[in-house]
């Protein structure tokens, strides 16, 4: 006879009771650092934790300076330095009344539901929508091709962003429909346009389809993350990068602590805004989970060490897994930095904008490396990061040309931002020089989306 095994009984609602009886805690401190406001949080330690609470600060695009995190045994214990973009301490009512409530007793629990507006996936945060995942072979123009077949098809670009790295290009696009502007449910419209931007994406070259692809979104992924894992799934790490010698490659190292039985990965780089929701969303979508951590920057350098664990509880103990992290996180550093010049645009939003601004860049031999959309109202907002077509820096003619042809029509600001090797003699004298955390485009915005 077999005997029955009978597994103990755990009651599905411990942990909201845990969370009920020990619920989470954040402080705005303003008045301990005269450089920078402390936000604390103590919480119940649960997978991911580390990873809600850093997306809610740099989604606000505020700049961490500095971070201790302790997550042994059951409870996760946080201090972050914390400064806005001009480098100032975090006084703004609305900012503040934001983390205490997402972060809070309230909020925390359902966290991944309050995220900042904007920054989701496949979630109606900017009205009725579709989204659309997009990853493919980068190219000069391809930009511009996709957003011509949306707006010859009638679809309304909301909201956009998209990467570029190592010649591949994810893009997540928010479109809606021109005459309802409501999200477009008729399939076969939307099978159309799928077949379309597939034809454009995979070009002359005919990729395979698990080379280049699209799809319609649906789940509630963060677009940062997201972009991160379209990247990450189509092993973009894999690809070697060009080193401009500019200083900005990263040294990471991964070691053993013998005495807590734990990795520790060293990241040593140029700073820059968002580098710790970087390096700690792709541990966290390798499965590896942050205990112990450490973050310090001084001027344009980062300093960055983890103490980790797989989630199966081992260390990186073989050279091959060893390599393969270092190789990912080297993608994730690399994938958001963009030097050399960024175009801010301003105009009333219409359907055909983006493939009107994106086709005038392509006409000027200028190759989107990192492009963000966002509508606040009737006002659409672009953010073009910009290169030659052979991947180098742009000159000063092209640009000045592109604002005057531009320039009439909408509003435009031009910066450059240059390597931090030349931080001290430009990196506060200019617009945009050297590594100052300036804003991508959907932080800036806090006060339109906040009630």
């Amino acid at each position: 006879l077999m005997a029955k095994v009978y597994w103990p009984y755990f009651d599905p609602e411990y942990e909201n009771l845990s969370s009920r009886i020990n619920p989470p805690s954040v402080s705005i401190d303003n008045t301990s650092c005269k450089e920078c406001t402390l936000v604390k949080v103590d919480s119940m330690n649960k997978p991911g934790i580390l990873l809600e609470v850093v997306q809610v600060l740099t989604d606000l695009d505020l700049t961490i300076t500095k971070a201790y995190i302790s997550s042994d045994g059951g409870w996760f214990m946080d201090v972050f330095h914390v400064t806005d973009q001009q480098g100032n301490k975090v006084t703004d009512s609305k900012t503040i009344d934001y983390i205490e409530k997402v972060l809070g007793p309230k909020g925390h629990a359902a966290s991944s539901q309050n995220t900042w507006p904007g920054k989701r996936v496949g979630v109606h945060s900017l009205g009725d929508h579709t989204s659309i995942e997009i990853i493919a072979r980068d190219r000069p123009g391809l930009l511009s091709e996709i957003s011509a077949v949306l707006a010859d098809l009638h679809f309304n670009v909301v909201a956009a962003e998209a990467w570029t790295h190592n010649r591949r290009i994810a893009c997540v696009l928010y479109v809606n429909d021109n005459e309802t502007s409501r999200a477009v449910d008729d399939p076969e419209r939307l099978s159309a346009m799928e077949e379309q931007l597939n034809l454009v994406i995979r070009g002359s070259e005919q990729e395979d389809e698990k080379v280049a692809r699209t799809s319609l979104s649906i789940g509630s992924t963060h677009v940062d993350r997201r972009l991160h894992q379209m990247l990450f799934a189509d092993r973009d790490y894999d690809a070697v990068s060009k080193v401009d010698g500019s200083g900005l490659e990263p040294k990471i190292t991964v070691e053993h602590c013998e005495e807590k039985g734990y990795s520790v990965i060293s990241v040593s780089c140029e700073d820059r805004a968002k580098l710790m929701f970087d390096i700690v969303c792709t541990l966290t979508d390798m499965q590896y989970i942050v205990f112990h951590a450490t973050i310090t920057s001084s001027g344009p350098h980062a300093s960055q060490e983890y103490f980790i664990r797989h989630k199966d509880g081992c260390t990186l103990d073989s050279e091959g897994e060893k390599e393969r992290v270092i190789k990912c996180l080297e993608a994730a550093i690399h994938r958001r930095v963009s030097e050399g010049w960024s175009l801010e645009l301003c105009a009333k939003d219409r359907v055909g904008l983006l493939s009107e601004v994106t086709r005038i860049l392509r006409e000027h031999g200028l190759s989107v490396t990192r492009a963000g959309v966002t509508t606040v109202g009737e006002q659409a907002v672009n953010v073009f990061y910009v290169r030659d077509a052979s991947g180098n820096p742009v000159d000063v003619k092209t640009i000045e040309a592109l604002r005057g042809e531009i320039g009439h029509s909408m509003m435009i600001n031009v910066k450059n931002k240059v390597p931090s090797r030349r931080w001290k003699q430009e990196g506060q004298a200019g617009t945009g020089g050297g590594w100052a955390k300036t804003s991508f485009f959907f932080g800036n915005l806090l006060e339109k989306f906040l009630p």
